[in-house]
């Protein structure tokens, strides 16, 4: 089909960023037939959009930062684990919204291997869910009943890697050599030694190395994560193209935000440490040009754990912008870090350094995820006062899994290095905030703290610019779950402990104002509908640190448009008093009250929103 046939809109969006596509990728690839099968694979992608799904888009480019106000409020689930299947989330959509949330993260649910999949991160087919969760149909009508409520849908796109079964592979097994090229494949250990003398190894405990000794091909395969998972050859045009339009048949189906997992990996060069390499950047912003082509409604949101020096740049400019969402990983890590020191001067660190970023950028902001927390943090910043990084790792690790005497948390280890004193950490945030140890001694004192506290931590990420996630099952304060232990498939991977089943009975309690799971929730709810109300939760907001004296109270201070917020939150077990160190006269934003202009008395894990016009 020539130019001429093409259709007028996608031929309009296609010439506005012709000239920039064709020199990144030529400059990549060099390749002008495969370019050209690229604009072809594009214009294919467009016309397989449906009428409803462009009309969105057009809606969306009409309010460009549709995704940059203070309404949306995500929430991260597993299909499975939540409801069964999609047809199941399907008809827990009320609750959904019930919730406030109407940003729907859905967990890996591509087809992979049971037992070789690190939880659906190692596809075998990128065009059929997991037959146990439904269909591609099933997807595309539960997108269709999200978008018909103005929520939107999330989907992880495993970009870095296949499953081992994937036809690639397959075929790469048999000795096909156009697909052994679209993996790293070697006849001998010469080359991946070499590679190994600048790659980290991302699970040495787990899965050590980056490669694996193919037997069927009697060759040697890069396997960067572990040894089921395939590394995909970016170098290699052919790839591209292919999960360029994987992701777009995603789209598709009605998939608004896609989450390109592990995308600092995707480039490998000898010599280098295969992350964050220019060459990532290139594919991105490619990727980035991709989306406001075919389907401008739709986001990328980047998976970068790494330090803010590596996140940012996954942003791209202004002018040439690559992901329009990063997580904001390191404060989550800070975040954990101070509900264990009570002590708020690393976070006060770190949020410096994020709200001295362009307001421009969006994060997803979440205490909890389906991963470990890590922990990341600026060990040259913590030895101004004496942290050590091992023995600080440790101490974190003791604490909040309950080994530090006097500690409510309660987690487990995940890949644990005795010998470096290395582990990361699991848990829910309820037994992490000391909920479920409460609980378990009836211990009325540390229930209320538990649930102050997780409440505080939730207005604290409310507070915060870009996007709140929760984890399904925070918004009653869900605690760990056990039996991860009981199943041969899980029982290695402790990450399961915070992605157990969602507990409908405990559910059923939210509208109960004598329970845990009703303060909670009702709190939670109150909290999102005040956020959405007050023009200073808007992504265009200033916001500052508020010094308030006492190393265990944390001050936030934002305004837009003529309205002021100081926010205070209290790490500390007893009660400390917020300075109001701003101009105006500020009221209570949960009760209306007017506040002493001196300043705010906090409850232990307590805090405040207090508001003024100006």
């Amino acid at each position: 089909m020539g130019r001429a046939d093409w259709n007028e809109e996608f031929r309009l969006r296609f010439e506005r960023h012709e000239e920039e596509l064709r020199w990144l990728f030529t400059e990549l690839y060099n390749d002008v037939q495969a370019y050209d099968r690229f604009t072809e694979m594009l214009r294919r992608s467009y016309d397989s959009r449906s009428e409803e799904l462009r009309a969105l888009d057009r809606r969306r480019l009409a309010e460009p930062d549709w995704y940059k106000g203070n309404s949306l409020v995500g929430m991260l689930m597993y299909v499975d684990c939540f409801a069964g299947t999609l047809q199941g989330v399907r008809e827990k959509l009320d609750y959904i919204q019930e919730c406030g949330v109407n940003y729907l993260h859905l967990m890996p649910l591509l087809e992979s291997p049971v037992g070789r999949s690190d939880g659906g991160y190692a596809v075998s087919d990128f065009r059929k869910v997991q037959p146990s969760l439904g269909t591609m149909e099933d997807l595309a009508a539960l997108a269709a009943d999200c978008h018909a409520r103005g929520m939107s849908v999330c989907l992880d796109f495993v970009m870095n890697h296949t499953s081992e079964d994937h036809e690639w592979a397959r075929r790469a097994r048999e000795g096909d050599a156009d697909c052994q090229a679209r993996y790293f494949f070697y006849d001998s250990w010469d080359i991946p030694n070499q590679f190994e003398r600048t790659v980290p190894q991302v699970f040495p405990t787990t899965a050590p190395g980056n490669f694996t000794w193919c037997e069927e091909a009697r060759k040697v395969v890069m396997t960067t994560f572990y040894p089921y998972q395939w590394d995909l050859n970016y170098a290699n045009p052919a790839v591209f193209n292919d999960m360029t339009e994987n992701m777009l048949f995603l789209c598709n189906r009605g998939v608004d935000i896609i989450r390109l997992d592990a995308v600092p990996y995707i480039w490998k060069q000898l010599g280098t440490n295969c992350r964050n390499l220019p060459q990532v950047h290139s594919l991105v912003r490619i990727m980035r040009m991709v989306c406001e082509i075919v389907c401008p409604s739709c986001l990328l949101l980047g998976e970068v754990v790494m330090e803010p020096s590596k996140v940012v740049p996954y942003f791209g400019t202004v002018e040439k912008p690559e992901c329009h969402l990063l997580y904001n990983v390191t404060t989550m890590a800070s975040t954990w870090h101070t509900v264990a020191t009570k002590d708020v001067r690393l976070l006060q660190h770190q949020l410096g350094q994020v709200f001295a970023l362009p307001r421009e950028y969006t994060f997803l902001n979440y205490l909890r995820c389906h991963d470990d927390i890590g922990w990341g943090l600026d060990y040259d910043f913590l030895r101004r006062f004496g942290c050590g990084e091992a023995e600080h790792k440790q101490f974190l690790n003791d604490y909040l899994t309950g080994v530090w005497y006097g500690s409510p948390a309660r987690g487990e280890l995940y890949n644990n290095d005795p010998r470096l004193r290395d582990a990361r950490l699991c848990g829910t945030t309820a037994s992490l905030c000391g909920l479920e140890s409460g609980r378990y001694e009836h211990n009325h004192a540390k229930i209320e703290w538990a649930a102050r506290l997780d409440t505080m931590l939730h207005a604290y990420m409310f507070t915060l610019s870009g996007i709140p996630v929760l984890y399904s099952g925070d918004e009653i304060g869900q605690e760990n779950d056990y039996t991860y232990h009981e199943d041969p498939l899980k029982a290695s991977d402790s990450r399961y402990l915070h992605r157990g089943k969602m507990n409908w009975d405990a559910a059923a309690e939210r509208f109960n104002p004598e329970s845990v799971e009703g303060r909670l929730f009702s709190s939670l709810v109150f909290l999102e509908k005040l956020r959405a109300a007050h023009r200073v939760f808007e992504a265009g907001a200033d916001v500052w640190l508020l010094l308030t004296g006492d190393d265990a109270v944390l001050g936030i201070g934002r305004y837009c448009r003529g309205e002021k917020l100081a926010a205070f939150f209290n790490f500390a077990e007893n009660e400390r008093w917020a300075p109001i160190n701003t101009p105006g006269r500020f009221n209570d934003l949960l009760t209306g009250e007017q506040v002493d202009q001196g300043g705010v008395l906090l409850p232990p894990g307590g805090f405040a929103w207090l508001i003024c016009d100006i």
